[in-house]
């Protein structure tokens, strides 16, 4: 192989080396010890990411960086010879920085212990210029095309590392590794495109037997290996990975540099039954002793493996009756007997069985009417509009036969209905106050109240848009609508994340009592491991109400200046300061919510969006709640407009890529938009009133809608229960706490009643002891601002529409009235 050195005075300190070792071994005897090993243990490849030129300037100039070798590609202009060469830039027995912080089977300063080869391969990047210039500017929307490795240049990588191997026998095929193998969390070299197989054809490094992982992946398929497990076996391997038990972003990084090495043709991040079978097989193959006591925990955690702890259930009674012999009391009269929420005239029992059975049922204490015998497979249905009453209802099984048959039960959740007509004329006080500010300059506004399981209101007033980028009059501006979407900002905080996080409870999968470290590892450090979720839920964490991610300029210095949804949250969990000391006070704070919206990504291995989405709204049959509105089909005529000068308060705030225009189905929130991608915890939910009644219907009726259960009346009641020491605050909701918030909810609202508002305009209201819902979309801040003392007021902000509480209070005044 032709070998060129670059450094010339090494071959000089060598001939010096050699002139003066005969008299300095001269004055020793030998006597060779047994005891040794070899320093190099591993050999790393890498790409350089730029092209030869580029890449002897970053390596060999002083203050770069530097490894044992590069190998050039064909067909680079920037490399000036006619043939392709091998650079040795460090000597072998010398020190390259090419590692960095790094680690591989136990061993860490990988510099001290390794060859590194680098080799020229430039990968090709394109942004997507329609997405908002700002982000592709700073890297997202991007997408990256690792280019074929030149067949010529790989020959060149495989005899130079045959040769590495045999001079440095202590390296292991298994630490024959890319940059990304040792420092996954920031490294992708040398890429997916590598041939790893084809060097380990040519004795150059490890690779599993096919047969082998084919038994495995059978296995596996059947029996998931858990995620505590599968971080032990990376481990075990050689990676870098802490067993947590939760798939963190470490954990994912690992998984994507194993699936570059091993499954290149499926780099997905995600731990499927074919990656953990080529790790399994790498173990059997390489690491047998290790291997032994992993496959026996592995038996030993599925034969332990409960039943899951959650069944999804569908209605709010969904069982078989008699009820099994393991959940009966010994107190007979309690047996086969439910409670369920209707109303008067309303209600439906849904019955099947496997075999032809006869059954005796009461409702509320009478007998029903069912015709027998109930055939086996078929599914009945019967309305209880002649037995149910408004609130609690029994259900008993009195008896099913032949002995042993069981009859399955499904009593639906209540269903919103229109009442609207027999409550015309009783909100006059309401309508006057909305309609007079109207007149005067306010936006709009859409009303909706809900009472006894009816819609009994619902009103659009004034225009979705009104007002120019000037905040002149528009010459048509845009009707309101009832079913106008709404940017409802930190109403997210409520039916996004703490109705996610309430089914998450009820699934077994999260527990607000656990340290927020257990499901964000990183999250340590100056008090982090003293945070539970709940302090986040109930915002006695200690944060300061926000950081400005989006602003350079930001308090918190540069450092903390992101328009990366992964950087926000990786600052988030490990750099943000607390301003006070946990449970000290409360502080109304979103970096509490945007946590919150990470470790729900976390738990799920799903976006925010997309978990909420597919499973609490498209199953309660919202079509009209949904993040980032604008990407997902809708048109900005559907959602009113909230600011006129995007976040510049009327020209007076400004900061890099600062949006200017007036904001029509974009969140409004900065930190969403700029620094989490529209999708964060506290903010970015958009939403219609109808909607929303479903969602509040859905609390009322403890937990469930229709066929839909999310959650169990004792999660809500958790959720909802007021802070010992601050009585305004549950677990992501707001109290009326009898009283104290009544610009909010107004002075009437129960001691059961919580809620939340969101800063464009918008208030909900949940009483459960009135069985009353209210929602109050308004665009307050769709006005004209003025600058008073250094403060921005917003125009819609002057009017009593545009702060909740008089129209709160005018709407509990006529529902009570009318009792």
């Amino acid at each position: 192989m032709t070998r060129t050195f670059l450094k010339p005075f090494s071959i000089a300190m060598l001939a010096l080396f050699a002139l003066n070792s005969c008299s300095m071994l001269a004055d020793y005897e030998q006597m060779p010890s047994a005891n040794y090993d070899h320093r190099i243990k591993l050999l790393v490849m890498h790409y350089t990411a730029i092209d030869y030129g580029k890449s002897v300037d970053v390596l060999v100039e002083p203050k770069g960086l530097s490894s044992h070798y590069l190998v050039p590609e064909s067909g680079d202009p920037s490399y000036p010879y006619d043939e392709l060469k091998v650079f040795q830039l460090v000597d072998e027995s010398e020190r390259a920085w090419h590692a960095g912080d790094s680690y591989w089977q136990g061993r860490t300063d990988l510099n001290d212990q390794s060859i590194g080869i680098e080799i020229v391969n430039v990968p090709q990047c394109e942004w997507d210029t329609t997405q908002q210039t700002s982000r592709a500017e700073h890297g997202e929307n991007r997408l990256c095309v690792f280019p074929d490795y030149d067949p010529q240049q790989i020959e060149k990588v495989i005899e130079l590392a045959q040769e590495i191997l045999a001079r440095h026998p202590d390296i292991h095929p298994t630490a024959v590794v890319g940059h990304s193998d040792i420092a996954p969390t920031r490294k992708n070299d040398p890429g997916p495109r590598f041939p790893w197989y084809q060097l380990y054809q040519q004795g150059v490094g490890a690779w599993y037997e096919q047969e082998t992982l084919a038994r495995y992946w059978k296995q596996f398929n059947q029996q998931p290996v858990n995620t505590g497990l599968l971080q032990a076996a990376f481990n075990a391997y050689g990676y870098g990975v802490t067993e947590t038990g939760v798939y963190d972003e470490t954990t994912a990084s690992t998984v994507s540099a194993f699936q570059m090495h091993f499954l290149p043709w499926q780099v997905t991040g995600k731990a499927d039954s074919q990656t953990s079978a080529a790790l399994f097989a790498l173990l059997e193959k390489y690491f047998p002793e290790k291997l032994e006591a992993l496959w026996e925990r592995y038996q030993a955690e599925v034969a332990a493996r409960p039943a899951p702890a959650w069944e999804p259930k569908h209605g709010q009674v969904d069982a078989s009756f008699p009820e099994p012999e393991a959940q009966r009391s010994s107190r007979e009269l309690v047996n086969d007997k439910a409670a369920f929420k209707s109303y008067r005239g309303r209600g439906e029992l849904v019955l099947s069985s496997e075999q032809d059975v006869t059954a005796v049922l009461e409702v509320n204490g009478e007998t029903l009417n069912i015709a027998t015998p109930l055939l086996a497979e078929k599914t009945y249905e019967y309305s209880l509009h002649r037995r149910t009453q408004n609130g609690i209802n029994t259900f008993h099984v009195k008896s099913v036969e032949p002995e042993g048959a069981r009859l399955d039960v499904r009593i639906p959740y209540p269903r919103l209905i229109d009442g609207t007509t027999n409550y015309s004329g009783k909100f006059k006080e309401v309508d006057r106050l909305i309609e007079e500010d109207i007149a005067n300059g306010f936006p709009g506004a859409v009303l909706l109240v809900v009472k006894d399981g009816k819609i009994i209101k619902h009103s659009a007033y004034g225009y979705a848009r009104r007002y120019d980028e000037q905040g002149q009059p528009l010459a048509n501006p845009t009707p309101m609508q009832p079913d106008t979407l709404f940017d409802v900002a930190s109403n997210t905080k409520a039916f996004a994340t703490s109705m996610a996080m309430m089914q998450l409870v009820e699934r077994g999968l999260l527990d607000v009592t656990k340290p927020i470290y257990y499901y964000l590892p990183e999250y340590r450090g100056n008090g982090r491991e003293a945070r539970t979720v709940e302090d986040l839920l109930n915002h006695h964490s200690g944060y300061a109400p926000q950081v400005h991610f989006f602003d350079p300029d930001n308090k918190l210095g540069k450092g903390f200046y992101s328009l990366e949804k992964e950087k926000t949250q990786r600052l988030m969990a490990t750099r943000v300061p607390f301003d006070v000391g946990k449970g000290v006070r409360a502080t109304y704070s979103d970096t509490n919510f945007m946590l919150l919206g990470t470790i729900i990504e976390r738990i799920t291995g799903m976006p925010l969006d997309q978990y909420t989405e597919q499973n609490i709204y498209v199953p309660l049959g919202l079509h009209d709640t949904l993040f980032a509105p604008l990407r997902k089909g809708r048109q900005p005529t559907e959602i009113a407009a909230t600011e006129l000068q995007g976040n510049t308060r009327g020209g007076v705030v400004d900061f890099p890529g600062v949006r200017t225009y007036t904001l029509q189905g974009e969140v409004h929130d900065e930190k969403a938009f700029y620094a989490m991608d529209e999708v964060a915890g506290h903010a970015g939910l958009f939403s219609t009133a109808p909607d929303l009644a479903v969602l509040i219907q859905t609390l009322l009726n403890g937990g469930g809608y229709g066929n839909v259960h999310l959650f169990e009346p004792s999660v809500l009641d958790a959720f909802t229960q007021p802070h010992q020491n601050e009585r305004t605050f549950g677990l992501g909701w707001r109290r009326a706490a009898d009283g104290q918030l009544r610009w909010h909810f107004g002075p009437y609202a129960s001691h059961q009643a919580f809620g939340h508002t969101g800063w464009t305009g918008v208030a909900t209201v949940v009483d459960p002891a009135l069985d009353l819902g209210i929602i109050l979309l308004t665009n307050a801040r769709h006005s004209p601002t003025t600058e008073k003392n250094g403060d921005i007021e917003f125009l819609g902000k002057t009017f009593e529409t545009g702060n909740y509480g008089s129209v709160m209070t005018a709407v509990y005044e006529a529902v009570l009235e009318t009792q």
